[in-house]
């Protein structure tokens, strides 16, 4: 089993009893990146059960610039597995093994930031059939949280989760696009969150992940919330070993006009004295959105080439704006 770093326990990897509120949300979320073959992307699943549905995204980032890409809002009844639409999560060894598979259609996105106008997107792009099968296994700690006093003191609608943790993987698997099939040797994170969640909750956030190879990896998190204090943290691991990143700075370059980010500058330090500094460059922008009571929530979404020293690595860069 793989080392816990928090408040949480093995069976924590599996769905949570749902509660009284409208909006509650369990997700799960899984990201990878091969470098070798410059082909990376995410797979979420958030169960909203009192709605009756759940969300579900694919997104896939193919070595020539295409992007596959389907959203869907299966139906549920019950939050009782991560199972709809085609997209299913498995927890075959809790905290050291997990599955996803996706079967189903995909929109095949030739310029990805038609995005921005969903119904024109999905209106106007080529539909394929695909097949995704992948196998993620601990390359770090289990880290986070199984409740947090701070979220559950704000009402429901202005929660983001309550209870989150997440975990560096290595994955193995397969993309079978008919005509071609990618094998998939990569690395990436995982998330699960469970409570309410609203995506217009808070003002912005900054969601780093980054992967050198089995060595080193990284996720930095900055939350803005208004009236609040910016909540800034993160975790450097290497192997089993895990350190606190603190006060960590991101500078942001975005294309002319634009919400979309094609370069980042990060700066921290840990609690053993260390710093460092990551450039990294966009290779692959996705902007999707979020509406809900009336608001649009904008999250752009790059496939990103970090460096740190000497080492080359990939991850995601997650940016949320508020753009009402």
């Amino acid at each position: 089993m793989a080392r816990i770093v928090g408040n949480l326990t093995p069976d924590a990897e599996f769905t949570h009893a749902v509660g009284p509120e409208p909006n509650f949300n369990e997700s799960m979320y899984f990201n990878f990146f091969d470098a070798e073959r410059s082909l990376g992307g995410f797979l979420r699943m958030g169960n909203r059960a009192n709605e009756g549905h759940a969300e579900m995204t694919v997104a896939l980032y193919l070595p020539d610039g295409r992007v596959l890409f389907s959203f869907d809002r299966p139906k549920i009844a019950d939050n009782a597995r991560f199972d709809a639409g085609g997209l299913s999560f498995d927890a075959e060894e809790p905290t050291q093994r997990l599955r996803t598979t996706y079967r189903g259609p995909v929109v095949e996105l030739a310029e990805p930031r038609t995005m921005a106008d969903p119904r024109r997107a999905f209106a106007e792009s080529p539909r394929r059939e695909i097949s995704l099968e992948l196998v993620h296994l601990a390359a770090g700690p289990l880290y986070g949280l199984s409740g947090s006093a701070q979220e559950e003191e704000r009402p429901a609608e202005e929660q983001f989760a309550k209870a989150h943790y997440e975990q560096h993987m290595q994955v193995t698997g397969a993309l079978d696009l008919g005509a071609e099939r990618h094998e998939i040797r990569a690395y990436g994170l995982r998330d699960h969150s469970w409570g309410p969640r609203s995506w217009q909750a808070i003002d912005g956030y900054e969601w780093l992940t980054m992967n050198f190879g089995s060595e080193i990896g990284a996720m930095i998190s900055v939350i803005r919330r208004a009236g609040k204090d910016v909540r800034r943290g993160g975790v450097l691991v290497r192997g089993e070993s895990f350190d606190a990143i603190r006060n960590p700075e991101i500078d942001v370059e975005y294309e002319d006009d634009s919400l979309y980010h094609r370069a980042l500058r990060v700066r921290f330090g840990t609690d053993a004295g260390e710093t460092f500094e990551v450039p990294g460059r966009v290779e692959g922008f996705l902007p999707l959105r979020n509406r809900r009571g009336g608001r649009t929530t904008h999250l752009g979404e790059g496939m990103t080439r970090w460096t740190l020293g000497d080492r080359i690595g990939y991850g995601l860069s997650e940016l949320l704006r508020q753009v009402d």
